[in-house]
């Protein structure tokens, strides 16, 4: 038994559908002041109305601290992951994780039909995968004793 990414999302305390994103042109000071606010490690990257990548804590510690750029002088497109791995609300939270740990990835975006609707991390994924083992858990301990 897997959760569904759409059914992670619904379990979110804000429906898992706030997506914060950042221009590409901004520095990665407001980047990380965006996501320090929101207590969020990753956002997304647009240019316009198209996303454009992905940046992450881990981009700033081993893209601009690692190198002792300066963040305030550093645009986000510099130091982003410009290819995106996307999932689908469909998609098993099982099959996430085999995906995030084949690509070292903490943070999948998740598109319907070309809209994009909610993120997952590694933490949702985990949680999830924990709330099911004690579900199977709980079901086996009631036939056992039941």
């Amino acid at each position: 038994m897997s959760t569904t990414v759409g059914q992670i999302l619904q379990t979110k305390p804000d429906s898992g559908r706030t997506v914060y994103t950042i221009s590409k042109t901004d520095s990665v000071y407001e980047a990380i002041k965006l996501m320090a606010e929101k207590g969020i490690g990753a956002l997304l990257v647009l240019d316009g109305d198209t996303v454009a990548g992905i940046v992450t804590e881990r981009d700033y510690a081993r893209k601009v601290v690692l190198r002792d750029r300066s963040s305030k002088d550093t645009r986000v497109e510099q130091i982003m992951t410009a290819s995106v791995r996307y999932v689908s609300p469909q998609q098993t939270s099982d099959e996430c994780m085999a995906l995030m740990t084949e690509r070292r990835m903490r943070h999948l975006p998740v598109m319907d039909k070309g809209q994009l609707v909610g993120i997952v991390s590694i933490g949702d994924l985990v949680k999830s995968v924990i709330a099911d083992q004690q579900f199977i858990i709980s079901q086996l301990e009631h036939y056992i004793h039941g």
